[in-house]
């Protein structure tokens, strides 16, 4: 009799979570307004070694005067996350405006008394992507997964890294860590100042988004780009015309790979017409199931000809894409359903071959570090991997 309630309970449960999470994702999408920024140019450095990124970032918040904003999908609480809030904290004491945001449900590591101690210390602190009613599970599963500084408004960062020890090669399980950050100085930085203080108002309903002091005026750099910001749409359209438009390579490098049927069937396509499909995973996983669900699709590609590639020499956290070597995209997207169809993204298209070979460059250490996957070694798995595979692709969207 128990086993049946039980059962019943959950049933309801499963329905009502799925009710919700539909109910929620089309009334969010009704409120979505598309923002395209111009192309821009501006110096741009690509950053793919944690403590090199944050010895970039900590030395720029050291030199602010006026301002600094800061967006993190996760702050964590060890030594590390503790140090860089200090540093927010004397600058604030400094008499610089600053601002830091993170979202609710990736930095739930962040500790009261921390919240409190950047408060007391001048920081104005803010949570973005509240879980909030009537859509419970729907906001609880849509993150703000983008990660921006901008210093004075005129020196900006995005890209995969977050706040915490593994970030920094000292998380013996992860590490090394291997990820792609850009830091900008130039036009481009007033898109990221403009997402910042756009995200800052949706958490706080305090718009600064007039105030000219953060919003200086900025000299054009050397590498054309453009800021892409999405939120659950618009990314799945604009990767599938990129890939649809391949001549010669596709490469993609990212931790999680599920894709959308229709950014899936454009990979086919590319294969089919003789294009160079090219894929960087990591052989580690950080998650349960997100390795697993990719392998259905890894054997769909294979017997086209696809290139694959585990990378074994620590925890691959890169989203990258490159197409025929004239477009390069970096940012916070993984090539997954979750930042298609759901989080808050930020990207950054790169148009500049200059630069783009340097990425080639980092693409190329990436693939020495992996080993390559065979479809034979696919469908060999064990049993128990089948069935995982099974139960990832049932939950696809919210891994």
């Amino acid at each position: 009799m128990w086993f049946f309630i039980v059962l019943a309970l959950l049933v309801l449960l499963i329905a009502w979570c799925m009710i919700d999470f539909y109910l929620g994702r089309r009334e969010f999408r009704k409120t979505r307004h598309k923002r395209v920024y111009p192309k821009r140019f501006s110096n741009i450095i690509l950053l793919t070694h944690g403590p090199d990124l944050f010895n970039h970032l900590c030395e720029d918040i050291k030199t602010a005067k006026e301002s600094v904003h800061v967006l993190f999908f996760i702050l964590s609480d060890d030594h590390f996350s503790r140090e860089f809030m200090d540093l927010l904290i004397q600058k604030a004491q400094d008499g610089v405006e600053v601002r830091l945001l993170l979202d609710q449900i990736g930095s739930t590591k962040v500790k009261k008394q921390h919240i409190t101690m950047l408060r007391d210390g001048g920081v104005d602190i803010a949570f973005s992507q509240k879980v909030k009613a009537p859509y419970f599970f729907f906001t609880f599963q849509q993150r703000n997964h983008r990660k921006i500084s901008t210093i004075d408004g005129k020196i900006g960062y995005l890209g995969g890294y977050n706040v915490g020890r593994e970030y920094i090669d000292e998380d013996p399980k992860l590490s090394p860590w291997r990820d792609y950050h850009l830091r900008l100085d130039g036009e481009g930085v007033q898109d990221l100042q403009k997402e910042f203080l756009l995200d800052w108002f949706r958490a706080t309903n305090k718009d600064l988004s007039d105030e000219a002091k953060y919003f200086p005026v900025l000299e054009k750099g050397t590498v054309t780009h453009q800021i892409f910001p999405t939120e659950g749409i618009r990314i799945e359209e604009i990767f599938s015309r990129y890939i649809e438009d391949a001549k010669t390579s596709i490469t993609i490098g990212t931790p999680y790979f599920i894709p959308t049927e229709k950014v899936m069937n454009s990979l086919i396509l590319a294969l089919k017409r003789g294009v160079t499909v090219t894929i960087i995973v990591p052989n580690k996983s950080d998650h349960m199931l997100v390795k697993e669900a990719s392998f259905p699709y890894f054997r769909k590609l294979l017997v086209y000809g696809a290139n694959i590639y585990q990378y074994m020499e620590g925890f691959y956290h890169a989203k990258v894409m490159m197409i025929d070597n004239d477009f390069c995209d970096i940012g916070t997207a993984n090539f997954d359903k979750r930042s298609f169809e759901l989080n808050l993204e930020l990207n950054n298209f790169l148009y500049d071959q200059q630069f783009i070979k340097k990425v080639k460059i980092e693409i190329a250490k990436d693939i020495s570090g992996s080993e390559r996957l065979t479809i034979e070694k696919l469908n060999s798995v064990s049993f128990f991997t089948r069935v995982k595979e099974a139960v990832a692709g049932s939950i696809s969207t919210l891994l």
